[in-house]
């Protein structure tokens, strides 16, 4: 039995849940209750973006547009080096496919919105939650961790096996056959799947894990300038189905746009905005639409102290984790030097389909986040770049542009 029915009503309960830190005056500085606009799902009643495609892109030096019904052209927030870098990465390497998604934490500015598809119908790939959310939803099993199991980046785990799989077995706490122990932050960085199982198991019910879920937006739509799916989130009540789950072996999905939404929210605090990539619109010359200034706070969906202790945790993973080799060359030499990166990969394969997904989703600075990214691409058994690899260049595209000292552009 799995608590699918429940997928609604948690999103729900989470919702709720996460505004009350808000509405009760915990606001982030700067905040006002005025801009908190959680019920809204669609753009701002002033502008009209029907028919608004952001696969049809002008980049152009200094901006990017794209055309709306009626001869009006809409101003886009992205950045047009960030953006041109992006797609370059996708058609160099020729991914299968690939959607990457970068915002300004802070502001909910869309800076990047590249997706690329290379045979077949073309689609927006940003948009479709047909991925599995994978090692990703250790963030979300972690932010649980945190918040509903009180625990810390520092809370230890001794575990055996559980690398590509999870039996009943290693799941119960044996000190004569546990070798090795791990912190909760370590974990997240190596994504040491029992760990996060046995925790989970330990500390959490269905429950817990679902209404924090919720907060972070799985079970609907990203509130966006175009329509965009259901991220799914399907939480098992036997056992070990939901110890696999916790861990992010199936039963949840995600969209590029989602997991960059998750990723802001971290970024930020725990409080999580509302994407823009609209920034005015135009007929001719004239301007007859501009975006408000102030960002558009949806919920908190975990507090600043669980934000925290998930960007500790995700610090691991540049740091020594399974991104090591891809933000560092073969001499250990970072890619992005003095830039803390806190970021969580994650790899599943649909073997019937051939359909290899990998993720990065991070952000950086970590002490002081100026851009957020969640990159997804999907490989055959055949395959040239992952997910945590096109992140990694649409940051360095970022600060190269930024003039970060020592950061080359891809």
């Amino acid at each position: 039995m799995k608590l699918s029915r429940w997928i609604g009503l948690g999103a729900t309960v989470g919702l709720m849940g996460a505004l009350a830190p808000i509405i009760q005056g915990n606001s982030p500085p700067g905040t006002e209750l005025s801009r908190i606009q959680a019920a809204e799902t669609g753009p701002p009643p002033e502008a009209d973006l029907g028919g608004l495609d952001l696969l049809r892109l002008d980049v152009r030096p200094q901006y990017v547009t794209s055309p709306l019904p009626g001869g009006r052209v809409a101003e886009l927030t992205l950045d047009p080096i960030v953006q041109r870098a992006a797609l370059r990465v996708m058609k160099k390497y020729r991914v299968p496919e690939a959607g990457v998604v970068a915002m300004n934490p802070k502001t909910g500015e869309v800076i990047a919105y590249a997706s690329h598809v290379a045979a077949g119908p073309k689609f927006d790939v940003n948009s479709r939650a047909e991925a599995p959310a994978a090692s990703v939803f250790k963030v979300i099993t972690g932010s649980a961790l945190v918040e509903k199991g009180g625990l810390t980046h520092k809370t230890e785990q001794c575990y055996r096996g559980g690398r590509s799989m999870i039996r009943a077995d290693e799941l119960r706490d044996d000190p004569r056959r546990d070798k090795w122990c791990a912190t909760l932050g370590i974990a997240l960085g190596r994504s040491l799947n029992i760990v996060f199982a046995r925790l989970a198991q330990k500390h959490l019910t269905p429950e817990d894990l679902m209404a924090v879920g919720g907060a972070y937006g799985f079970g609907a739509p990203i509130p966006f300038a175009v329509e965009n799916e259901a991220t799914k989130i399907d939480i098992p009540d036997d056992p070990l189905e939901f110890a696999r789950t916790s861990a992010g072996f199936w039963n949840t999905s995600l969209s590029p746009l989602a997991a960059a939404s998750i990723v802001q929210t971290i970024a930020n605090g725990g409080v999580t905005l509302r994407p823009r990539i609209v920034k005015n619109i135009k007929i001719g010359r004239e301007t007859v639409w501009t975006a408000p200034e102030e960002p558009i706070v949806l919920r908190r969906a975990v507090k600043e102290e669980t934000a925290s202790e998930v960007t500790k945790m995700m610090l691991n993973t540049v740091r020594d984790g399974s991104g090591y080799k891809t933000f560092h060359d073969r001499r250990g030499k970072s890619f992005l030097p003095g830039i803390a990166v806190a970021g969580k990969t994650g790899t599943l394969t649909r073997h019937k389909a051939n359909r290899h997904y990998t993720w990065l989703v991070a952000f950086a600075p970590a002490e002081d986040p100026e851009i957020a990214v969640a990159a997804l691409v999907v490989n055959t058994p055949r395959w040239r770049i992952k997910g945590p690899d096109l992140a990694r260049d649409v940051l360095r595209a970022y600060f190269n542009a930024k003039g970060r000292p020592g950061v080359s552009a891809p």
